[in-house]
């Protein structure tokens, strides 16, 4: 979606299905664990293949997955609020507040029609798929996550590196004893 046109243009395309149920696991998929802990817990986050930080989210009845660390500077989703903007729900990133749509991955800002007009009318419009979004699947109450591996470059697939792992690892606050 062009930069142009309002994310409300889009809003049937990003309506996240439910996870399919079915009764085996895709041949490609991931185990990350039973639906009942993540309902539970709300979001949990999983290293898979050993190369992919993955956030694996519960809300509103539905499961979502999505590269764990922001398209912008990295920062750590599972702590960002789930928000409804225009109708989209969004997960907002806790270091600078970007919006990320949790169906597709798409980056949301507020733009305004003329700045020089009083009042200022705004509307929020897409970036494009800022954000790798993974498939989940639920097979007898467990939940498996599918990587996307489309050939295109997504801006979250800088953080998905051994160097950027580190790092974070390495500021992440220590437990207390």
């Amino acid at each position: 979606m062009s930069s142009e046109e309002d994310s409300s243009q889009a809003s049937s395309s990003s309506v996240s299905p439910p996870p399919s149920s079915i009764s085996s696991p895709p041949p490609v998929s991931h185990f990350i664990g039973r639906k009942e802990d993540i309902v539970r817990a709300g979001r949990v986050t999983k290293l898979v293949n050993r190369c992919r930080d993955v956030l694996v989210l519960h809300h509103q009845g539905q499961l979502y997955a999505m590269d764990k660390h922001c398209y912008h500077a990295g920062g750590a989703l599972q702590n960002g609020d789930i928000e409804e903007f225009n109708g989209l729900l969004c997960i907002v990133c806790p270091w600078h507040k970007y919006k990320i749509t949790l169906a597709e991955g798409e980056g949301l800002y507020q733009a305004v029609d003329n700045p020089t007009a009083r009042p200022l009318r705004t509307h929020w419009r897409s970036k494009g798929v800022k954000q790798r979004i993974h498939k989940v699947a639920e097979v007898n109450g467990d939940v498996y996550v599918t990587l996307n591996d489309s050939g295109e470059a997504i801006e979250s697939d800088v953080y998905q590196t051994e160097k950027y792992r580190t790092m974070f690892q390495a500021v992440q606050p220590k437990p207390k004893k």
